[in-house]
């Protein structure tokens, strides 16, 4: 297995840097970093059936809504979110967040950020195209909450 990958993925406001990748696991993880930049509101909530997501705070604080519930996860603290569980994230904070994603079975990869990335770029400085943001998300196992 080679060195952690160097490539930021640009997805709107966030970055994601894959540490390991679902094919150097042979499919049993992914793990990846998020740079969340201050102030800033993150994906739409969502929920996975195929895979439980490990949130490790590295840097800062994001705010996560996980089931209803509002959990703030600063620098050295996890929470495990359960397949199938409604959650999203942002960073209310003044200070830019960096936490790092375990999912396991490793079923995510680049693909979907680089196809969101995609999809957002389509639309800069407009909100993106809701119907291909949740055609990505779907193909990809994730299943966008409904709107508020």
């Amino acid at each position: 297995m080679g060195p952690a990958s160097t490539e930021l993925i640009q997805v709107g406001a966030l970055g994601v840097r894959f540490v390991v990748a679902p094919r150097e696991s042979d499919g049993s993880v992914s793990v990846f970093e998020c740079f969340v930049p201050a102030d800033s509101d993150m994906p739409v909530p969502h929920s996975h059936d195929a895979f439980e997501e490990t949130i490790y705070g590295l840097d800062g604080t994001t705010t996560w809504t996980v089931d209803g519930q509002v959990i703030e996860l600063p620098e050295g603290e996890g929470i495990c979110i359960r397949r199938g569980i409604v959650h999203g994230f942002e960073n209310r904070g003044a200070e830019d967040a960096k936490f790092l994603a375990v999912a396991s079975p490793g079923v995510m990869n680049t693909d979907y950020f680089r196809e969101i990335h995609d999809v957002l770029a389509e639309a800069p400085g407009a909100p993106p195209d809701r119907a291909k943001l949740i055609e990505v998300m779907l193909r990809h196992g994730l299943t966008p909450a409904p709107p508020a």
